[in-house]
């Protein structure tokens, strides 16, 4: 017998069970993290670099703050603030366990290892008490997540009053135009490029996909502020290839 009430989520252009897509987002990443990285140069031609530093421009990190990256990977966003931040500190938190290895490989080759962690760990139930950081960051990462509003809701929770919440993530361009070219770019090279660079199309189809299903720019301002942050606003990277959005809990 079958439960008609199943709540569904997408995973990509696909309709699946909301219990099913987190482990199929671990497949994903547990199957390009040795090549995760190189595959991010390659497929943003290097920008994404630029749209990291522009976040922490943005950020402006300050020495002893402590950051929570969700969905941190291979430690990117965090290498970046502790570099800025002399004395602060970073816990970087992944569902994914190879991805973390590899960030922790990276530390320890460039002598980051002291003042970061690293954490398995959900994005909508945060292992760590409320108002334990600083600074929230999450970089290309939320649109993965089964439920976004449960992720906000727990980044609001583990912020400190007066932290920040800041999130990278692709976003839509305002020129119909652009977003069709772009969209010919993504659907049609990027897979090919993971196909023969890491081995593995659908994981890069599946990635390309989930892009293309994420609220718009004024769209997910709107859920932010509906977690609780307030003086919410966001910055086109790019054209609005990517989108910075901003927040705090006050």
């Amino acid at each position: 017998m079958t439960d008609d009430t199943q709540k569904t989520t997408h995973f990509g252009f696909q309709t699946v069970p909301e219990d099913q897509k987190a482990g199929r987002v671990h497949d994903v990443f547990t199957s390009v993290a040795s090549r995760y990285d190189v595959m991010n140069d390659l497929m943003s031609l290097g920008i994404h670099r630029l749209w990291k530093d522009a976040m922490m421009d943005w950020l402006a990190p300050r020495p002893g703050q402590r950051l929570l990256d969700v969905a941190g990977g291979t430690g990117d966003i965090a290498f970046r603030f502790l570099k800025r931040a002399p004395g602060a500190t970073a816990v970087v938190l992944d569902m994914t366990e190879s991805m973390l290895t590899a960030g922790r490989q990276r530390a320890e080759a460039e002598h980051m290892a002291d003042g970061l962690d690293w954490v398995v760990g959900d994005a909508m139930a945060l292992p760590f008490d409320a108002n334990s950081f600083d600074v929230y960051t999450i970089s290309f990462g939320i649109r993965n997540v089964t439920r976004i509003e449960d992720a906000l809701s727990e980044a609001f929770r583990v912020l400190r009053p007066g932290g920040r919440l800041m999130v990278l993530e692709f976003s839509q361009l305002p020129n119909p135009m652009m977003q069709w070219a772009y969209d010919r770019y993504s659907f049609n090279v990027i897979p090919r490029m993971g196909q023969l660079v890491a081995n593995d199309r659908d994981s890069y189809q599946y990635l390309v996909e989930s892009i293309r299903r994420f609220p718009d720019q004024d769209r997910f301002a709107e859920m932010i502020r509906a977690a609780g942050f307030e003086n919410v606003k966001y910055r086109n990277l790019s054209m609005g290839v990517a989108a910075l959005h901003s927040g705090w809990k006050i």
